[in-house]
């Protein structure tokens, strides 16, 4: 007589919770490490372009350009997607600073896409005008030189909304402790003075890579970062806001 197969064990709610934040907070993560993977190269990558005022006019670098330009879209992408991730959890804490932080995100990206675009006309700029006949250097110096002034702003402008990010996510984290507190505490004790960095840059008084530059980073620079990594070696703190967080639409899409 044959032996009944023994029944498959049921998944509870609790587990499927906690497979569910766990993905989130994985991926969340990532995306925060992938930000800075990006960023930071892109930075030195697009050096030729950024610091040669002859560069429209010279031999170019056009793929190295256009390589840190991809960088750059990755980290703008990449930026959207901690946001959109982390919505579904820390929404239970606060809709409102939750869709902040989503627009202050969205806004961040299309800043840096202003800037990523500015260079890439640049490097069009170069290539369809440098090498022809008659074409006025002088001009072509001048207009390369406003598209990287274009660019310089957007690099003000765009991870300078890190305070902002810093404020919303940094006081959602703080208050639903689904991180340890002492890590948005960084940010948030960084926000004041990335804002008067960059105030005093808008009106001439500080260089963007100065003194107090320097000083203003570090807090929101080690806020990301320790976040970044914190969700991915350790996910979500058990807190009242995963409490109540279930089996959702994230399960189905993610399945």
């Amino acid at each position: 007589m044959a032996t009944a197969a023994p029944p498959t064990p049921r998944t509870t709610t609790a587990e499927v919770r906690t497979r569910s934040l766990r993905r989130i907070a994985l991926l969340a993560g990532a995306l925060y490490l992938v930000t800075f993977l990006a960023s930071i190269p892109a930075v030195f990558v697009l050096d030729p372009v950024l610091n040669d005022p002859q560069y429209v006019v010279g031999p170019g670098a056009d793929t190295r350009v256009t390589f840190g330009a991809l960088l750059d879209i990755v980290n703008a992408l990449a930026c959207i997607g901690t946001a959109v991730v982390l919505f579904p959890v820390v929404k239970r804490q606060s809709e409102a600073l939750a869709l902040g932080f989503v627009a202050a995100r969205v806004l961040e990206a299309a800043i840096i896409f202003v800037g990523i675009v500015s260079l890439l006309a640049v490097v069009t700029l170069r290539q369809d005008l440098g090498g022809t006949a008659g074409a006025d250097p002088d001009a072509l110096v001048t207009t390369g030189a406003a598209l990287v002034a274009v660019r310089d702003w957007t690099f003000l402008f765009g991870p300078g909304l890190a305070a902002a990010n810093a404020l919303l996510l940094g006081t959602l984290m703080y208050r639903s402790r689904l991180v340890p507190r002492a890590i948005p505490v960084m940010g948030l004790v960084g926000v004041p003075l990335l804002l008067a960095s960059n105030t005093a840059t808008m009106f001439g008084v500080n260089e963007q890579l100065s003194l107090l530059s320097a000083l203003a980073l570090p807090g929101i620079f080690f806020w990301e970062l320790s976040l970044g990594l914190y969700l991915v070696i350790k996910g979500f703190r058990p807190s009242p806001v995963t409490a109540g967080f279930g089996a959702t639409s994230w399960d189905e899409v993610s399945r």
